[in-house]
């Protein structure tokens, strides 16, 4: 399993999203899936405080909750590397001193943990000094609340002067990055932020790795696919999103497995990928994710997805 970053942090080669959790997947359907997911050798699980303030009825922290209250019946908190994020919840919505310390506090009561391994800096918010918001996150790991920080949603000149910050006060620094990252939204992060990942030795973690399930290949075109991300996964089904499915389609079948580990495969083999992030509200769908732990393409695989 790939270590993240400088960090002690053995994670493996698939992040399991908890946004799910709460949402589209029950308490029950969640630990059927958490239980399965670490049974097959994953143990790299990621949340949010607003994970899933946007179901009716909910107000954020359900998928802490839920995961907090597996974690508990388990009984091997230590086995499983718990990232989750502060910044996009209502209330808590900005990088404050104030939101940061207390966020944090919420996180760690209802995931019923002493300490998060990897905190993330959710969204960057240029209203708060970077110095006022990296002092809050530097005390949290100092009072050993939180082992690691991350960032997402950060430009690369935010990311590179985020950095410079921490470095010039002697702050904890940042280790990871959390962009959106796949086969077919690839302009985002290639380029000038994967550069200035790449220059200071941070780990990427990609959030839509799938590309809001598109690239599990069932959207195809005249499919009607039931699920809550049907829209935003169907702006895909053009001429690019195609092209990339044929191929997906063929090296499936070279591997004998899904199209939806071929795509992740491709994600975890580029320059500071450490692990793709996917979700997963069924067994069945987790079945297709599973395959990517152990899955290597040849070189010649990933650079003809690239080239598409």
């Amino acid at each position: 399993m790939p270590i993240l970053s400088t960090t002690d942090l053995d994670v493996s080669r698939l992040c399991l999203g908890g946004n799910v959790f709460g949402w589209t997947a029950d308490e029950d359907q969640s630990f059927a899936v958490l239980d399965a997911y670490t049974a097959a050798g994953g143990n790299f699980l990621d949340t949010a405080d607003v994970y899933s303030a946007w179901a009716d009825g909910n107000s954020g922290g359900e998928s802490e909750t839920i995961i907090g209250r597996w974690l508990a019946g388990r009984g091997d908190r230590d086995q499983v590397v718990v990232a989750t994020k502060v910044g996009m919840l209502a209330g808590f919505g900005n990088q404050k001193r104030d939101t940061v310390l207390t966020a944090a506090e919420r996180s760690l009561k209802r995931l019923g943990v002493d300490h998060i391994d990897l905190y993330y800096n959710h969204l960057d918010d240029p209203n708060t000094p970077l110095e006022e918001t990296l002092a809050a996150y530097d005390q949290l790991v100092r009072d050993g609340k939180v082992r690691y920080l991350a960032a997402s949603n950060f430009s690369a000149e935010r990311l590179a002067l985020a950095l410079e910050v921490q470095e010039r006060e002697g702050f904890a620094k940042f280790v990871a990055l959390q962009p959106e990252y796949n086969l077919v939204s690839r302009d985002e992060f290639e380029g000038d932020l994967q550069d200035t990942v790449a220059k200071h030795g941070l780990a990427t973690v990609p959030y839509w790795s799938l590309a809001k399930g598109f690239l599990t290949g069932k959207y195809r075109p005249g499919v009607e696919v039931e699920s809550a991300r049907a829209g935003a996964a169907s702006k895909y089904l053009d001429e690019h999103g195609l092209q990339v499915l044929e191929v997906l389609d063929e090296l499936a079948e070279t591997h004998a497995t899904t199209v939806a580990a071929v795509a992740l495969a491709w994600l975890a083999q580029q320059p500071t990928v450490a692990a793709p992030l996917a979700s997963a509200r069924t067994l069945e769908q987790l079945s297709d994710l599973l395959p990517v732990l152990t899955l290597e393409l040849t070189q010649a695989e990933v650079d003809r997805l690239r080239a598409i």
